[in-house]
């Protein structure tokens, strides 16, 4: 018995060639230099430490400093996805020319425009809104441009299409039988709902989503909204109520719009709500793709994505908007078809890389205090040089991020992350490298990380931004 608790009390052998204590998994598995952050970018780390410390996702801007959002504009490193911003001015620019020539008033809102994207406080909403303010400009300045470059208008195109793809055609049946209720019926999606569905929708999300959701959806909707006009100006169709009035006949610029079913319900309420601005209506001939059908997908795929327990009540909106579009005869079944498409590449494209992840345990924004982005199966720090599931050490899970930046897609008012590829940010209290609890991942393992302090100290459950990788433990 002496023996054994004698061998037990021998210290642990150790090999000549080395000195005590310094056979470590970090000497048999160093960190190629390659990976390592260099001495200017750990002095950077450590500069932002102190600034981001206080950082929270849900926090808002209420600065007026025009110097502040400047002083961001200088320091930032424009990349590929910053070309956005040059195909929004360029709108801007070509609806402004197209308008009637008044050379004080184009300049007034120019120069309205600069200082809200300046001024932070104002900054934060009208970035990310610039797409929807910029598409309602192309859509009432298109009314001027000349004739002479407009293409052909087609006439026979979708009542040819929609007799292949559905054996008759869908609008006329619908509306063939009328009635007051119905009429009623049809005027509350698509003459009330069209219009304030994407401001309450947002107003839901900005409140109850999580942090950044709101900026998305503005940014896809806008974006959306864009391509339908140009869609629909470069290839102009009569929708269901000129073959109605005119047959196949020829259509010309000039024409004018009309309210279609509508004009029962001004009749019905004793208004005039809809017959004078249908009949002038920008773009009487902008039948293909429908944008009543492409902004309710889209708000319906947004609002499922965050509440799924109301799934089936906007799945019965978008059924219900597109048989109004038909029954008031303001759009043929592939007119909805076509809005839908374009509603969905939107939805699908900012959900992979930019929507943020709900959470279920979450009730509203200020619950939140960590964020994951997108469905993007790896987890990669474009700006370091450091991902997950490439090859690479994972040091972008380790790395909290905060920034006023909002000149990126999807960013919300205190983080940019997204245009740099980050997966997740949050408050210091957070933990970070949290997948959300509404998308597990059952193949993924988790990292147990060792660190070494140098220079610093430990925050809690945070780590200091001076610590060195020593040590990575894959925990099967």
């Amino acid at each position: 018995m002496q023996e054994f608790t004698s061998f037990l009390a021998q210290t642990k052998p150790k090999l000549p060639f080395l000195w005590p204590g310094s056979l470590k998994l970090a000497h048999l598995n160093p960190i190629p230099h390659k990976y390592r952050p260099s001495r200017r970018l750990r002095m950077r780390q450590k500069s932002k430490s102190n600034a981001n410390a206080q950082d929270d996702i849900t926090r808002l801007k209420t600065s007026f400093n025009v110097w502040e959002s400047t002083r961001s504009l200088q320091r930032r490193q424009w990349r590929l996805y910053d070309l956005q911003h040059v195909v929004v001015f360029g709108y801007i620019l070509f609806s402004l020319y197209i308008l009637p020539p008044a050379p004080l008033i184009k300049l007034a809102v120019l120069m309205g425009i600069a200082l809200v994207l300046l001024l932070p406080i104002t900054q934060q909403f009208f970035v990310p809104s610039l797409p929807i303010w910029t598409y309602l400009l192309y859509f009432f300045s298109s009314r001027f441009i000349a004739p002479e470059y407009r293409p052909h208008i087609w006439v026979k195109v979708l009542p040819a299409l929609e007799n292949v793809l559905y054996g008759a055609n869908l609008s006329n049946i619908l509306s063939a039988h009328t009635h007051a209720v119905l009429d009623i019926l049809a005027w509350i999606p698509y003459g009330l709902g069209h219009f304030a569905l994407p401001a309450i929708c947002s107003a839901i999300l900005f409140l109850f989503a999580a942090p950044g959701t709101t900026p998305v959806f503005a940014r896809a909707f806008g974006y959306m909204c864009m391509l339908g006009v140009t869609i629909q100006l470069v290839f102009p169709c009569t929708p269901p109520w000129y073959e109605k009035a005119h047959g196949l006949e020829p259509a010309h610029y000039g024409m004018e719009g009309s309210p279609a079913g509508l004009a029962r319900v001004d009749e019905l309420l004793g208004v005039d709500m809809y017959t004078t601005s249908f009949t002038t209506a920008p773009l009487p001939f902008g039948a293909f793709p429908s944008l009543h059908a492409a902004n309710a997908v889209l708000e319906a795929l947004f609002m499922q994505y965050c509440f799924p327990r109301f799934r089936s009540v906007f799945i019965l909106y978008v059924a219900w908007i597109g048989w109004a579009t038909m029954y008031l005869n303001h759009h043929y079944a592939v007119d909805l078809v076509g809005g839908g498409l374009i509603a969905a590449i939107a939805y699908y494209i900012s959900r992979v890389r930019w929507l943020p992840r709900p959470q279920v345990d979450k009730s509203t924004r200020w619950e939140y205090e960590y964020v994951e982005y997108g469905d993007r199966p790896k987890l990669m720090d474009e700006e370091y040089g450091y991902g997950y599931g490439n090859g690479g050490y994972g040091m972008g899970l380790l790395e909290r991020r905060g920034s006023s930046d909002e000149w990126t897609l999807g960013s919300t008012s205190s983080f940019d992350s997204l245009s740099r590829g980050d997966t997740i940010s949050g408050s210091s209290d957070s933990t970070p490298g949290i997948l959300s609890p509404t998308t597990p991942d059952d193949d993924m393992r988790h990292l147990v990380v060792g660190m070494t302090p140098q220079g610093d100290v430990w925050h809690g459950d945070r780590l200091g931004r001076e610590s060195e990788l020593h040590e990575v433990v894959i925990v099967r």
